[in-house]
């Protein structure tokens, strides 16, 4: 299952006027049947709560008070997530002539029209405390806490992502919580705000609308939302023309294969490092040690000993951890064995969470080699896959068969793609695919079955290398810009970017327009600089007609800097 927590808003949402009716707490039970996790996200204080909803016994964590208190109904036990309200405060709205006034573990809750009153109390008082709308409702809060704290807490208690979860609500306070789950929804009689923000909207009110998501959620555990849910994408390359490329941040079983040094794990470490920024968890199986160094991750196993297979699942248990599986420590005879025992477990561990979202097989061809033949449960773990090889027609056949997308780096593209069955019709006749430096091709079934040629877009960190490196480093000689002007007569090099704009500001004005006019900027900065964003923009400059020196140079300098950082 994708989705295993389902959180839902109370008034307004579950509840009218207060009272959710039999249907709806059936299709609640129906939810837990099902095996999935039920959480009530409510700006309601917990007593008022327990007033009126008898059965709160159906969820396994209820937060409470807009995201500042957890309950745990099955032993009645609460945390506070927040500081509760400084009693001054209290006392001051009171002596305001606030009312109505109710004071929580944490929150403090009035009506509008007392909000004004109440921004003047934390003005004059000097606190740090937020203040929260929800349809006339004014809630105060420490700064910070709100539904999506709350949710993320009570989801964390559990072992659960919110990628692994479905959001429900109606109200201006949901906009938090909603943001967080991978599927948000609305139902009919939200305002429209939440609406225009929410992947679905159901066509039922109140509980009736909910009882219309449970439907599809026990259908089809929401496959059918799937195609709307493009806000959660990730970047893989961009276009020769600049254009992004999205996919789906999970359900890919990708093949990434080429040459050594042909830019794999460019490409494999930038779409790791943006799908780790968005909350998704992998896990990667690394037999040469080549992710020791990769940021957000934590790395077990090193050439002495090799990692536990229990010490793994223990730590991705933990919803926002990342974890390198260092092999070094296993035998090269004995890897294929020990990624078969692993792979159960991973299965075991995605069967209970969800997680990892993804499991990287690095030299995927030693750990699945063609001999591999997968046991009925490594067969059904045969999903959200990276498989990184060099030699893709050495992979098990059962390993290929799983593959929905194939991308292709390096001087023999066509091979790689030809070793997936389902990717062959994509290629063109006999025709060879020939791809330049830092380019990759992808085909897949999320990029409508065809070849897709692109950028590889590199990491951050190696981005951030890239730029100090020629914003401040020393090119070499065949590598460096030259200013010789028209004549010959000049011979001034400049070894990185800094050094360029310095002379560039130098040298006269026929030197300038001379290499201008023959595109010998926007060149340099491609081959040498290999920035094609930067190049294109010099071009830009360069085609324009009767061009102005001073203009010329102070155009190209801006471009420069926005993009790089110079040296003072």
């Amino acid at each position: 299952m994708r989705y295993l927590a389902l959180a839902c808003d109370y008034d307004g949402t579950l509840a009218h006027h207060g009272v959710v009716d039999e249907a709806t707490f059936a299709a609640l039970e129906r939810v837990r049947e099902s095996g999935r996790r039920l959480l009530l996200v409510t700006g309601r204080r917990l007593e008022d709560l327990v007033e009126v909803c008898p059965r709160l016994d159906l969820f396994d964590r209820v937060v409470a008070e807009n995201g500042a208190l957890l309950y745990r109904p099955a032993d009645r036990t609460e945390a506070a997530l927040g500081e509760a309200p400084p009693a001054a405060f209290v006392a001051e709205l009171a002596a305001r002539g606030v009312a109505p006034l109710d004071a929580g573990r944490v929150i403090v809750a009035t009506w509008e029209p007392n909000d004004a009153a109440v921004l003047a109390a934390i003005r004059d008082l000097g606190l740090e405390l937020q203040v929260i709308f929800n349809k006339g409702a004014v809630m105060v809060l420490p700064s910070g806490v709100n539904k999506a704290t709350g949710l993320r807490a009570a989801l964390a208690e559990l072992g659960l992502s919110p990628h692994n979860a479905a959001g429900v609500g109606d109200a201006e306070n949901d906009h938090a919580f909603l943001s967080i789950c991978e599927c948000a929804v609305t139902v009919a009689n939200a305002l429209p705000a939440l609406k225009e923000r929410a992947d679905w909207t159901t066509p039922g009110d109140h509980g009736a609308g909910v009882v219309g998501l449970i439907e599809r959620l026990l259908e089809d555990d929401l496959a059918s939302l799937a195609p709307r849910l493009r806000r959660h994408d990730v970047l893989l390359g961009t276009t020769p023309a600049g254009a992004p490329i999205p996919v789906p941040p999970v359900g890919l079983n990708v093949l990434l294969a080429g040459a050594s040094r042909s830019g794999k794990s460019t490409l494999a470490g930038g779409l790791l490092e943006r799908i780790a920024a968005r909350g998704y968890q992998f896990v990667i199986v690394d037999p040469e040690g080549d992710y020791d160094d990769f940021a957000g991750a934590v790395v077990l196993g090193d050439a002495t000993r090799h990692p536990l297979h229990e010490e793994i699942v223990d730590l991705l248990a933990k919803p926002d951890e990342n974890v390198v599986a260092n092999l070094l420590g296993v035998p090269l005879a004995d890897r294929p064995a020990y990624f078969a025992e692993l792979l159960p477990r991973l299965h075991e561990l995605r069967e209970r969470s969800g997680r990892p979202h993804w499991v990287v097989v690095d030299e995927a061809h030693h750990l699945m080699p063609v001999s591999w033949r997968p046991s009925e449960t490594s067969a059904r773990a045969l999903d959200g896959l990276l498989l990184i090889t060099v030699h893709p027609d050495h992979l098990a056949p059962a390993a290929l068969v799983a593959v929905d997308t194939v991308i292709a780096v390096g001087q023999a593209p066509r091979a790689t793609i030809a070793a997936v069955p389902a990717a062959r019709a994509a290629l063109p006749g006999d025709a060879p695919v020939l791809l330049e430096a830092g380019e990759a091709v992808a085909w897949s079934r999320h990029l409508g079955d065809e070849l897709v040629r692109f950028r590889v877009v590199p990491p951050e960190a190696e981005r951030r290398r890239h730029q100090r490196k020629y914003a401040e480093g020393v090119l070499g000689e065949d590598k460096s810009f030259y200013f010789r002007g028209p004549d010959g007569r000049l011979n001034l090099r400049a070894q990185n970017l800094a050094l360029f704009v310095q002379l560039a500001a130098g040298v006269d004005d026929a030197t300038w327009l001379h290499h201008l006019e023959r595109g010998d900027y926007s060149r340099w900065f491609r081959d040498a600089i290999k920035d094609d964003g930067l190049a294109d923009a010099a071009a830009a400059v360069e085609a324009a007609a009767d061009p102005d020196a001073a203009d010329t140079r102070a155009r190209i300098r801006t471009a420069i800097e926005e993009r790089y950082t110079l040296p003072a």
